[in-house]
């Protein structure tokens, strides 16, 4: 017999609750999925589920959040090289996600159908959302510019990043709502079409700017994981820390490009309610993720 520290067999029964809730929401839905249920599949209490997770949309989150950032990758033999080139494979990496009309309602692509729901039905999860977002077409942008930097010296491609967004998320919510509706090859055909807009788009400094500081102090961070990479992040090496709430994510392009030249930039998330919205941060995140990776 293996004894388990505390926290081993904390681990141990978090994994066991994350499998058994996939089931349940898989083979009932989320509105229909009882915790009670969960907890029999994982043969724990009640009480260890909710000891794990504050409720079932928490619980939802966290399953939706670890099945994007397990999604498999696989890059092109050749990355993009053009925005158009590069809006093409995240736009194919997104709708090959889609739930399919052929598909029925147990199939794993509907799993998340009720995420858009669940999220607008109370406004603790509505804010950080829109924040998620903006710091998701920050990420986009940013990439696109190492592709194409803009043509002024204060161009962006972020509100570019931020309408082929807009295009895959509405896709996404037109084929959980209409199966059938939605061609996946006409939304990746529109987002190509996206790259040649210009939508004279300009960056403005931040009214206020905190004063970045230079410091030699020790600093003993603790361990994290890059929610864009999946790997280690490294926190404590050279460059600009910004801290920032669920509420501000989008000032994280104030601090890239108030940073200097070439500077890594590493933006800590942090919040009150980390049981709630830490689970829904990585699945937004893991989900633009994994599409730039895959382009």
């Amino acid at each position: 017999m293996v004894r388990l520290s505390r926290a081993q067999a904390q681990e141990r029964n978090r994994a066991k609750v994350l499998a058994a809730a996939r089931e349940e929401f898989a083979l009932r839905g989320f509105r229909e999925a009882k915790i009670d249920s969960i907890a029999d599949r994982a043969e724990l209490t009640r009480g260890a589920v909710y000891s794990n997770f504050p409720g079932k949309r928490a619980l939802y989150f966290a399953v939706l959040a670890d099945l994007a950032e397990r999604a498999p990758v696989h890059p092109p033999a050749e990355p993009a090289l053009t925005v158009r080139e590069a809006l093409s494979q995240v736009a194919r990496a997104w709708v090959t996600r889609l739930p399919l009309m052929t598909e029925d309602e147990h199939a794993p692509s509907r799993l998340g159908v009720d995420v858009i729901p669940e999220i607008l039905a109370d406004e603790l999860t509505q804010k950080p959302y829109a924040q998620l977002m903006k710091l998701n077409a920050v990420l986009l942008g940013l990439a696109l510019e190492r592709l194409r930097p803009p043509r002024e010296p204060d161009g962006r491609l972020v509100r570019l990043a931020e309408s082929v967004l807009t295009v895959l998320q509405g896709a996404g919510q037109l084929a959980a709502a209409a199966p059938g509706f939605v061609d996946p090859f006409g939304v990746i055909r529109v987002c190509e079409q996206l790259a040649d807009l210009d939508l004279g788009d300009r960056w403005s400094v931040a009214p206020m700017v905190p004063e970045v500081r230079e410091t030699d102090a020790p600093w003993s961070p603790p361990e994290a994981v890059d929610a864009v990479t999946g790997e280690p992040a490294h926190p404590a090496r050279d460059g600009v820390v910004a801290v920032l709430g669920l509420h501000r994510l989008s000032a994280a392009e104030d601090a890239v490009r108030a940073a200097p030249p070439e500077a890594e930039v590493t933006a800590v998330v942090v919040t009150s309610t980390p049981q709630e919205l830490f689970p829904l941060a990585r699945l937004v995140i893991a989900g633009l993720a994994t599409c730039l990776r895959q382009a």
